[in-house]
């Protein structure tokens, strides 16, 4: 079985719309700058807030991707 070496890194994304719409955000945009992302894990859920009231969403998902075997 060949061997295999992930990365992992932790992301934070934000949205006014939803939780879902926040770690959606986050996998996207580290999916326009990094290949072959395996896994996303939602770690932690919180929110902003601006004068008593939800200003958005935020979701930190740690995020794991595989090192690439050089030619």
């Amino acid at each position: 079985m060949p061997r295999s070496v992930y990365k992992i890194i932790e992301l934070v994304g934000t949205s006014t719309e939803s939780w879902d719409d926040a770690a959606r955000a986050a996998v996207e945009r580290a999916s326009s700058s990094l290949r072959d992302l395996r896994i996303a894990e939602v770690v932690k859920l919180d929110l902003q807030i601006k004068d008593g009231k939800v200003e958005a969403f935020r979701a930190k998902v740690s995020v794991s991707f595989k090192y690439e075997d050089k030619e």
